[in-house]
């Protein structure tokens, strides 16, 4: 159970999105509503089917972004100062160095290309 959904830090938010799939969810029937008058037409009845489209998405967007504050690194649940009771997590390993003495033909061919341009354009 994802209890920390409870917590007073995520009320504001819960709040937000049901609110604003209210609103969608009215615009579309609004919109429904529209398309049946003699002056509406199928652009009405198609915006009617994409303002609950639009709330489902937000729904789910919503649930991801908790799925992803769910399951972040357990470091970063820790307030500062704590240490941290699980085994430390090993570094990423680094890109291998890049060595200037490794030949490269065709970068040097290039840059002596660019050479050649830079010193036509200082004559």
């Amino acid at each position: 159970m994802w209890r920390f959904v409870l917590a007073r830090r995520w009320w504001v938010g819960h709040l937000l999105v049901a609110t604003v799939c209210v609103v969608f969810v009215r615009l579309g029937r609004w919109q429904w509503d529209r398309g049946l008058l003699p002056t509406g037409g199928w652009q009405n009845l198609s915006y009617a089917v994409q303002w609950p489209l639009f709330a489902l998405a937000l729904v789910a967007g919503w649930g991801r972004f908790l799925w992803l504050e769910h399951h972040r690194p357990r470091e970063q649940h820790l307030p500062e100062g704590d240490p941290p009771d699980a085994a430390p997590v090993p570094p990423r390993p680094a890109y291998p160095p890049i060595r200037e003495d490794d030949p490269d033909d065709e970068l040097a061919a290039y840059n002596a290309y660019l050479a050649r341009l830079a010193e036509q354009d200082r004559r």
